[in-house]
């Protein structure tokens, strides 16, 4: 079932999407559902990804914005498997 929706958009940013729609052959409404499937379509995926044990886990600690997980990964991994001889 379609229903209409109203969005408010820049007036510039409509003009290149409707110009990008024509390009691609379909409607802009087309352009904006396919949009937005894709984007829901991963935010589902991610969500499946975690066991519920791991959901019940997600907020309860705090770190600092500026926190790099990926660097404290890095220093652990090489502390675990490079030889310090």
């Amino acid at each position: 079932m379609n229903t209409k929706l109203t969005l408010t958009i820049d007036e510039s940013v409509i003009k290149r999407a409707k110009a990008y729609a024509e390009m691609q052959g379909r409607s802009l409404s087309a352009v904006v559902e396919n949009y937005l499937k894709a984007v829901t379509k991963i935010e589902k995926k991610n969500d499946e990804e975690f066991s519920p044990s791991l959901k019940n886990l997600i907020g309860s600690v705090k770190l600092p914005k500026d926190f790099d997980y990926k660097k404290i990964r890095d220093e652990y991994l090489t502390e675990k498997y490079v030889s310090n001889d």
